[in-house]
């Protein structure tokens, strides 16, 4: 389903709007630092990475000129499954990143410990989709980053 397909249902179409998108890098490039203290919980470090995730995911649906309708449900979800077409990103990954979201929301909604295992694998997919949605832009829409 192309993303014009999901206007009105999950999505709205927006103008791109490189401060927008910068302000969104710059808050996931904070969450992905806090997700390295080690002295916070592993929840919290996890809820970091995730954050730095979703804004990223966010950047890149701005970037194509979308964002997801908040008002419905699933609207994290959508900003994931997306990916592959708004940066191109492999669908193993972005099956890996929608487990991450099912296991945040274990976490935020039954209070379940966040194993190191998991902040760790957070963490990591965090720091890459930073890489590859810089990369993206940079390849794609330079005006927006520049």
């Amino acid at each position: 389903m192309s993303l014009d397909n999901l206007v009105g249902r999950s999505l709205e179409k927006v103008e791109p709007d490189a401060s927008v998108i910068k302000r969104l890098i710059a808050a996931a490039e904070r969450n992905i630092a806090d997700s390295h203290i080690m002295e916070v919980s592993s929840e919290n470090r996890f809820d970091a990475a995730y954050k730095a995730i979703m804004q990223l995911s966010n950047a890149s649906l701005q970037a194509n000129g979308f964002r997801t309708l908040t008002s419905k449900p699933g609207h994290h979800m959508t900003m994931i499954q997306v990916l592959s077409q708004t940066i191109g990103l492999d669908k193993q990954t972005v099956i890996v990143l929608d487990a991450l979201r099912k296991q945040r929301n274990v976490a935020d909604y039954s209070g379940d410990i966040v194993p190191t295992s998991a902040v760790d694998e957070c963490v990591k997919h965090a720091e890459n989709l930073l890489h590859d949605v810089g990369c993206w832009l940079k390849d794609n829409k330079p005006e927006l980053v520049d």
